[in-house]
């Protein structure tokens, strides 16, 4: 499917929030290993989120409800082992946390995804599984995954480089272990709001897990999760390219149902629009972007790197050079996200240095292109926003937001109404 993007000339919109992909999938596995039954309200309907449910109802978890409400009757941990293989599609999220989950199964569990998850590394993640007892083989330290053996638990040690949700989903399957568990980083976490994400989650349903300075993680055995009824927030995520469309126009954008306290990641992505000279104004459940005359900035977006590529094409349209760094991990995304993105950029005019870990972009005269997605969701949304502003952007291969968010081009083309 290729969409084409119009320009707006005056930008003057207000929408609800979209929901979190990232704390649907976490409320989901929690829920499925709970006492009792959990209600999830306002979860994100998309891909992965699909890939998630159905890899748990799989492993023997009840879970109904449609439109954004699903009831999960939780197993206290004991999980089934399935009847065949589970796929995960590109869904990350997935891959990692029923990695791990398939420890409770007491079976073994063969997990694999689409060609492109067959080159996204979990070695890290099944080396570290391996040292709390369980028997987790990745050929090559790839998927598929073939998951046997009990988590016992005591010590391992984990990249913290690679993916903070390898950290993520050893932690919420940790109450289950034999003994307690601590997990010690190597290195410097990446995404580090993202485990904060997680251990606010866990304490939410009633498991206590320590953060000794992004070094070391424990998590005390014998602690149950507890059936709740939960809010799943609102996205930054997906709120951001609504953001980055008020900086690009010189708009104004609010959005509504976002908690202002929120420890997502992305949140941050405000504060770098505001570096560049957007106005941010935050008030009660609402964030309001108006956007301004753009500067170049130099950024660390380690903590963020989802909306790496979205500052990417904000970058084109402000006045001197902006530098992201610190976003390695982007080359085993959906795509190599670096590259691609650098590829793309140089389409639409602008001129950029591809670093090891990031970019070095100059605005120059911005033109006409049809974007490749890569069948990288993050890819077609972002450079969606470029076509806000700049005359003769075509998305190709727009079908790919279904991962994360479905109606997205529905949702873009409301801003002109």
């Amino acid at each position: 499917m290729e969409v084409a993007v119009s320009p707006i000339n005056k930008l003057d919109a207000e929408l609800e929030c979209p929901k979190s992909r990232s704390c649907t999938n976490r409320a989901l596995l929690i829920a499925a290993l709970a006492e009792g039954r959990t209600t999830l309200k306002n979860c994100l309907e998309c891909d992965d989120v699909a890939h998630m449910k159905l890899a748990l109802q799989q492993m023997g978890v009840h879970i109904s409800g449609r439109n954004s409400m699903m009831n999960v009757t939780g197993t206290g941990g004991r999980l089934s082992k399935p009847g065949k293989k589970i796929f995960t599609g590109n869904s990350g999220t997935t891959m990692r946390f029923m990695a791990a989950a398939a420890t409770l199964a007491g079976g073994s569990v063969v997990i694999d995804g689409d060609k492109r998850m067959r080159k996204r590394p979990i070695g890290d993640l099944a080396e570290s599984l391996n040292q709390l007892g369980a028997e987790v083989t990745a050929k090559n330290g790839y998927p598929p995954v073939i998951v046997s053996g009990r988590l016992k638990g005591g010590n391992a040690s984990i990249n913290g480089a690679l993916s903070s949700q390898f950290t993520s989903a050893i932690m919420m399957v940790s109450p289950f272990a034999e003994r307690d568990v601590e997990v010690r980083v190597i290195g410097e976490m990446t995404s580090k709001p993202y485990i904060d994400m997680t251990v606010d989650m866990m304490g939410a349903f009633g498991v206590a897990a320590r953060n000794s300075g992004y070094k070391r993680f424990t998590v005390g055995s014998g602690q149950l999760y507890r059936g709740r009824e939960y809010l799943v927030e609102g996205d930054y995520s997906n709120a951001s390219y609504f953001f980055a469309a008020a900086a690009v126009t010189k708009g104004r954008v609010r959005v509504t149902g976002l908690n202002p306290k929120s420890r997502q990641a992305d949140a941050g992505f405000l504060s770098a629009l505001g570096k560049m000279g957007c106005y941010v104004k935050r008030g009660d459940g609402w964030v309001e972007v108006r956007g301004n005359e753009l500067n170049g900035i130099d950024i660390d977006m380690n903590s963020m790197p989802d909306a790496a590529q979205t500052l990417a094409v904000v970058a084109a349209f402000a006045k001197g050079k902006t530098t992201i760094r610190n976003i390695r991990n982007l080359r085993i995304k959906e795509t190599d996200r670096i590259r691609a993105t650098a590829i793309e950029l140089r389409k639409i005019g602008a001129d950029v240095d591809e670093l090891a870990d990031g970019w070095v972009i100059a605005p120059s005269s911005l033109k006409s292109a049809d974007i490749e997605t890569y069948n990288d969701h993050r890819m077609a949304m972002s450079f969606a926003i470029a076509g806000l502003a700049c005359r003769g952007i075509r998305i190709r291969g727009a079908e790919c937001v279904s991962k994360t968010f479905p109606d997205f081009f529905e949702v873009l083309g409301k801003l002109r109404s």
